[in-house]
Order: structure tokens, then C-alpha cells, then sequence
């Protein structure tokens, strides 16, 4: 299963000849690129360490790319060229986490930001590429980002709130001066990008309703131009502004759509048969071509690359299964269960062929975030649990992404203590309908990141609902978490989960180690040494004190990862050792 293995979407030249890619083929992520459509890939970088591709020159002559360490997170930016050969630092720096921004449309410069000067803040850069010299443009507290810059010198630059929430500015680039525009003094979630209208913006966001949609901004009035019943996840524009593209979520089904930019009416788009999901990717830096992912949940996604001026697409890239007939993967069901307090929680569901008539044991799995979502498709892991003879359960707890504002946001701060228990109820409904004849499923919980520390409160808080478990990169104290976590991430951080100034006592409820006198059934901690998001010692320090109690725990911690488990020996253990665990526990 391991072998199955997809490119990314990619990035489309200008003539429409090459796709640049990133595949993890060799192991680890890498770029490569195709000259053609269907035709076989050609590798421009390589290593132990993964490169991904963030842009590409308006010329088509040169790639960007980002590097990191061991998965450490701190991000140099490179450029390449487009034929290959060695790599160009333009950024890279010892804790430094950098990340491209935009490129020009000269091929004189790029933007980029950094927290190079204060760890917790990110400042915004333009860089020469001639002369190398980077210009400081905004140095000022917070997680700034810069969204676009205009033909015309306009940019629009932004300020993370929380996780989700932003403000937006106009920059000016020669006094440095920001002006407001949208979002100051709230805490709404805004995307913005500049319109076909020169006082035009587009932009996203559910401030008026329980689901994200498009507005048209002027003049500091909002115009809604979609009216979609589910969330607007994303959207793009090309460079001229002609086209807006956009994804919905329907109940975990993305959807692609598009509309002219001036008129806001629809355009026409291939229709894709038997498609789970159809998403937008990268358009071209002219805006004629724009690459297209198509997945079901019967096979890995297939990337086409649509050509807006004949309403053409083509095929470029295709799946690969070496000896795995993926037609025979189980696919998922949207099912409920039912918490304490009466509330539907959605669920998805795959069984194995034999489970639908007999009892078999049942793995939990919870999504990372949590503003997150587990969504149907295909997935080469799901099977090796169900060719293993489990049912593999996903649900969507209060907090998840896409099923409403008052849904994501039900588990904010203090506010979680009254819906984690949607943890446990997913156990105990499972045993109480899912019996027959008097035999009872064991079920296991796993998750990673917001899923590991899930995982952990199952375990822990609510022991013996879990006969067994395995976390992933999860937090085990919510305080030590806040304290140690990178110092650019703590504060979008706190918004989420709590403050460590005023909600102390609530944090320290919600800490899965201080209920370990309760814990009771078989636990495995898996973590990356280098993980900056959730540090390792989440893990150590969990692992110890069961050690010290008496409790049986595993603990396998990767030195050469982060946050996550990417290279591919390394995800071989990873799942095996899983796989191992629940089988001997669940069976």
C-alpha cells in the first residue's frame, strides 16, 4: 500500500508544456517536472530532506522552493531553475521560519516573510534578485502575511488574529504605511483579494451567516455574490482578474465552480463522472490554464489541466497502484451517532465486507486541528485497517471545520470542557448499537496533532470507554503545550485553546496527564523528535509518568521528524507498529 503514491497538483507554465510537481516516489518529497501531458516526470531535486514548490517566475525560467530540516519547520526559501540543477538560497537561517509570498510580475523581485527578527512576530520582506538585498516593508507585532501585490502597486497585506480570524491593510511600499481595510477590531474570519475594479475587493468570509460565501467590497459595503448552502472552503483569481474560482464543501465533497469577475455569473466547467471530489489548483501566471484535481474513492487523485480559451482538459498525470486493484477499497458512509446531550454527531464509515453482518473491532480515528475536517476519498491507509478486519470510524466532533460557525466554534477556550465529551459518547454509542447477540465490539482511538491529543483524552480522562490507543504528535498537557509550543505559533494558539493568563484552571481540566491514576487499557505514543508545533516533550513526559506508575505504554519517537511523520521508511513503521498494536489488543 505504501507504493501508491500521487503528485501534487502542481504548478502550470505559461505555454501550457510543463507541470511542475511535487511526488514523494523516492521517499521523500521532491520536485519534478513533466514535459507533458502523461509523460514520465523528471526529478530536479532530491536528498533526504523535502522540497516543495511554492511559485514560479512569470517568465516560466525559474522555480521557488521551500526547504526545511529533519521537519523542523523552519523553512529556507531556494530558487531553481526550471531545467534544473543546484539550488539558490535567497533565505535560510538557523530557527528562522521563511515562507514565499509573492513573486513580481517583472521577475525583478519577491516578497516573503520571516520571523528572523522577533521569533513570535513575522515581519514582511522584498527581495532584489539582482542585487540580493531584502527591503524591510512591515515590522510590526504579530503574523503578518501579504495576500497580493497589484500591477498597479498595490498591496494588500493581512494580520492573524487567531487561527482562523484576520485583518486586512493597503501597504504603501515607499512611506511603509498601512492602511486599514477590513477586519480591525473583530475577530471575524476574512480572506481577501483584490477585484476586476481597481476599489474592488473580493472577499470570504461567514460573518453573516453559519457558512463561508463571497462578497464583492466597495466603498466599505459587503455584496454577496455566491449563495451556496454549504461553506466556500477556497478561492482564487487570475492575474487579470477576469475569473473568480472557488471550492464548495458539500458535506465533505468539494466541489469546483467558477464566475466571471466582472458579472459574477457562472462559467462552464468539465463534469467529471462518478467524481468524489473536483478541486482547483494552480493557474498559469497568464490565466489561460489551470490545473484540476479529480479523486474518488475507488482511486487515487488524477490531475487534468483545463485550458480556459478552448474549454478544453486533458489528463496529465495518472495513479500508481503497482499490484493493488484499488477498485476493491472500501469506501466511506456518512453515519451519526448520538452524544450525551442528544446532538447528531456526523461520522464517516468504512467496513470491511464481513462487518456488515458480524462484530468486529472498531478503530476511532480523530482529525488533527481541530479546525479541521475528516472528509470521504481515497486512502491507501484506511485499507490496511480494514484488509486487517477493522472498521475504521471518523467523526467530525463539535469544533470540526465545515459544518457551520457554530459548530467550528463550539469548542473554543473554556467552551471545550462542555464538548470534549464527544470523545467518550463516540465509544459508548459504538458499544450500544453496534452489539449483536449479546457480543460487545472492543474499540480502539487514534488520531494525530489535535487527533493524538483526542486520542490521549479517550485514554485518560475517559478510561475504560477505549480499550486501546495510539497518539500521534498529541498534546498530554494543554499547559506545557501553550508554554513550549513555537513562539510564532502560542498566541493563534491560546485563541483556540485557551489563555495561559485567565484560563488556567479550564486548561489544566482539559490535560490528559492529570488523569492518569484513571487510565486503564493499553496506550502507544508516537512522536517527531523535532517537532515545533506540539515538542516532543508532550510525549516524554506522558510516556514517563506512566512509566513511573506502573502503567504499560510504547513510546517510539523519530529522530529525523517533526510535526508528523512524512518520509516513507519512516511511515512504514509508523503504520505497522499501529497495525501490530491493535491487533493485539483489539482482537
Amino acid at each position: 500500500m505504501m507504493d501508491i503514491t500521487r503528485t501534487s497538483l502542481g504548478v502550470i507554465s505559461n505555454d501550457g508544456k510543463n507541470l511542475y510537481v511535487n511526488w514523494r516516489v523516492t521517499g521523500t518529497n521532491q520536485v519534478w517536472k513533466i514535459p507533458g501531458a502523461l509523460r514520465f516526470p523528471i526529478q530536479l531535486t532530491g536528498g533526504e530532506e523535502s522540497t516543495n514548490i511554492s511559485s514560479l517566475s512569470i517568465d516560466g525560467k525559474w522555480l521557488y522552493l521551500s526547504r526545511d530540516s529533519k521537519g523542523d519547520e523552519y523553512t529556507g526559501i531556494y530558487r531553481q531553475s526550471t531545467n534544473g540543477g543546484v539550488l539558490e538560497p535567497i533565505i535560510r537561517k538557523e530557527k528562522v521560519k521563511a515562507s514565499l509570498q509573492w513573486v513580481s510580475s517583472d521577475n525583478r523581485s519577491i516578497y516573503y516573510r520571516a520571523n528572523d527578527i522577533d521569533p513570535k512576530n513575522f515581519s514582511l520582506y522584498k527581495y532584489d534578485l539582482r542585487s540580493k538585498k531584502a527591503e524591510l516593508l512591515v515590522d510590526k507585532p504579530g503574523y503578518w502575511f501579504l495576500e497580493e501585490v497589484a500591477d498597479d502597486g498595490r498591496v494588500l497585506v493581512g494580520r492573524s488574529i487567531t487561527n482562523i480570524a484576520s485583518e486586512y491593510f493597503l501597504l504603501n511600499e515607499k512611506t511603509k504605511e498601512l492602511k486599514p481595510l477590513i477586519g480591525q477590531g473583530e475577530e471575524e474570519e476574512y480572506t481577501v483579494r483584490f477585484g476586476s475594479k481597481s476599489d474592488e475587493y473580493i472577499v470570504q468570509t461567514n460573518k453573516f451567516g453559519e457558512y463561508r460565501q463571497l462578497y464583492s467590497f466597495r466603498n466599505g459595503k459587503l455584496n454577496k455574490i455566491t449563495n451556496e448552502k454549504y461553506n466556500v472552503e477556497y478561492f482564487s483569481m487570475d492575474r487579470d482578474r477576469t475569473r473568480i474560482q472557488y471550492g464548495v464543501n458539500e458535506n465533505g465533497y468539494y466541489r469546483a465552480h467558477a464566475m466571471d469577475a466582472r458579472t459574477f455569473k457562472s462559467l462552464t466547467l468539465p463534469k467529471f463522472k462518478n467524481a468524489d471530489h473536483v478541486y482547483f489548483g494552480f493557474t498559469s501566471r497568464n490565466g489561460r490554464y489551470s490545473t484540476l484535481g479529480v479523486e474518488t474513492a475507488k482511486s487515487p487523485r488524477t490531475n487534468f489541466v483545463y485550458d480556459w480559451k478552448t474549454g478544453r482538459y486533458q489528463q496529465w498525470t495518472t495513479a500508481n497502484h503497482p499490484e493493488i486493484d484499488t477498485t476493491e477499497f472500501a469506501a466511506d458512509k456518512l453515519e451519526y451517532y448520538e452524544s450525551h446531550d442528544g446532538v447528531k454527531i456526523p461520522m464517516l464509515v468504512r467496513r470491511p465486507t464481513k462487518c456488515f453482518k458480524q462484530v468486529c473491532p472498531v478503530i476511532v480515528q480523530f482529525h488533527g486541528g481541530p479546525e479541521s475536517l475528516s472528509y470521504p476519498g481515497f486512502s491507501p491507509t484506511q485499507q490496511l485497517y480494514i484488509d486487517e478486519g477493522f472498521v475504521m470510524v471518523r467523526p467530525n466532533i463539535r469544533g470540526s471545520d465545515g459544518f457551520g460557525k457554530s459548530w467550528l466554534n463550539s469548542d473554543n477556550g473554556p467552551k471545550r470542557l462542555d464538548v470534549i465529551t464527544d470523545i467518550r459518547d463516540a465509544a459508548v454509542w459504538i458499544k450500544k448499537n453496534w452489539s449483536k447477540n449479546g457480543v460487545v465490539p472492543k474499540v480502539g482511538i487514534m488520531g494525530g496533532s489535535y487527533g493524538g491529543y483526542a486520542t490521549l483524552v479517550g485514554m485518560t480522562m475517559y478510561a475504560g470507554h477505549y480499550d486501546a490507543g495510539v497518539a500521534s504528535v498529541g498534546m498530554s498537557s494543554l499547559v506545557t503545550f501553550l508554554k513550549n509550543t513555537a513562539d510564532y505559533r502560542r498566541k493563534l494558539r491560546e485563541a483556540e485553546y485557551g489563555f495561559l493568563d485567565k484560563d488556567m484552571e479550564a486548561l489544566e481540566k482539559l490535560s490528559p496527564i492529570n488523569y492518569l491514576d484513571k487510565i486503564q487499557d493499553p496506550l502507544m505514543i508516537i512522536h517527531g523528535a523535532n517537532d515545533p508545533r506540539v515538542p516532543a516533550g508532550e510525549a516524554i513526559q506522558i510516556h514517563d509518568a506512566m512509566e513511573k506508575k506502573g502503567i504499560p505504554a510504547e513510546l517510539i519517537l523519530f529522530a529525523d521528524e517533526g510535526h508528523g511523520v512524512r518520509k516513507r521508511e519512516n511511515r512504514v513503521l509508523k503504520t505497522g507498529h499501529t497495525i501490530r498494536f491493535f491487533n493485539t489488543h483489539l482482537k
